[in-house]
């Protein structure tokens, strides 16, 4: 549980505090038990695991958030551009005379952005517990809305100069071409063929690099947890000849195709912490969705221990290629 939550909840809880309202939204929606008791809570999340979570824990989702609400929580992202933006769509969500409650960690800059909001809004109120602060300020008519509008324009969909590639704060690899996904396409085949996923795709550069340079390929899955980042992709990729799926799933619950080949860059973060669990499972699930013979192309920091799980997972393997940071690793799905 996002320890966020905790303090987020304690803002409705005593009675000199805000009373729980009739209906509100949650952005970055994560599930608390607390929650079961607001008479109706609808949640926005783009990442799937944790969308899965709140769905799970029998709360009302949407895919956009739209309308007016009394109350509009906000468990913000660790980017500053992604959080400031996030700041604003809640404003434009709010009511006049709602209320804004977001709640941050301290090691994702809670302070910092308790002064940012308190620009706009002036008066704001928080309370710190478990490393943790919660703030909230009402949209009485008095905020900068110069300033909102900066924030909104953060959010703004964008193109990396020098390139054709849309991008948005928050999601991977937001400023640039990530050099581990670039590196990776020096060393893949061109005469790659036939159904190939591309795990973790994000905003679509390996398979658009697939697409641009393996006429072979006859349809690419772009797996990937962050529905912004799939949104993006579907405008990166809308020109394409062959077939692209677009597939908003959590890798690491599995595939539901067959694959001759599987390319990826498998993250390696949970929020701020590094999580090699994450690129363990693209391997796994790769080695459940690969055809015999099947290839998967990984590139990763040198310091991931990935070698060992491609034995564990049944793979003959090879390091394809180094730098001062990245390995490429080649595997091929042995025959059972």
């Amino acid at each position: 549980m996002n320890p966020a939550l905790e303090p987020l909840m304690l803002v409705f809880a005593g009675e000199d505090d805000l009373p729980v309202p009739t209906h509100a939204l949650f952005l970055g929606a994560e599930p608390h038990e607390a929650l079961k008791a607001w008479p109706e809570i609808v949640g926005w999340q783009p990442f799937k695991p944790l969308a899965d979570a709140w769905e799970t824990a029998g709360f009302k989702r949407v895919d956009t958030p739209e309308g007016k609400w009394p109350v509009v929580l906000v468990l913000p992202g660790k980017a500053k551009d992604e959080t400031l933006a996030l700041f604003a769509t809640a404003y434009d969500l709010l009511e006049d005379g709602g209320t804004l409650v977001a709640a941050m960690p301290n090691t994702a800059g809670a302070a910092r952005f308790e002064k940012e909001l308190a620009k706009a809004a002036g008066h704001i109120a928080s309370l710190s517990k478990n490393k943790c602060r919660a703030f909230h300020a009402v949209k009485d008519g008095r905020w900068n809305t110069a300033t909102v509008a900066e924030w909104r324009e953060l959010g703004a969909v964008r193109t990396i100069p020098d390139t054709t590639f849309l991008v948005q704060a928050g999601v991977f690899s937001s400023e640039h071409v990530d050099p581990g996904s670039r590196f990776l396409t020096t060393h893949l085949p061109r005469s790659l063929r036939g159904h190939v996923a591309d795990l973790g795709a994000g905003w679509g550069y390996l398979s658009r690099w697939i697409d641009d340079h393996c006429t072979g390929v006859t349809r690419i899955d772009l797996h990937e947890a962050d529905a912004r980042a799939l949104d993006l992709a579907r405008k990166n990729l809308a020109d394409t000849d062959i077939e692209v799926c677009f597939l908003w799933n959590d890798v690491a619950g599995g595939l539901h195709h067959i694959y001759d080949a599987i390319v990826m860059n498998p993250p390696f973060h949970s929020g701020q912490l590094t999580d090699v669990g994450l690129g363990k499972a693209f391997i796994h699930s790769s080695a459940r969705a690969l055809k015999r013979g099947g290839k998967l192309y990984l590139v990763a920091n040198r310091q991931l221990p990935y070698e060992a799980e491609l034995d564990a997972a049944g793979f003959a393997w090879r390091k394809a290629a180094e730098d001062a940071t990245f390995k490429i690793l080649i595997a091929e799905k042995r025959a059972s």
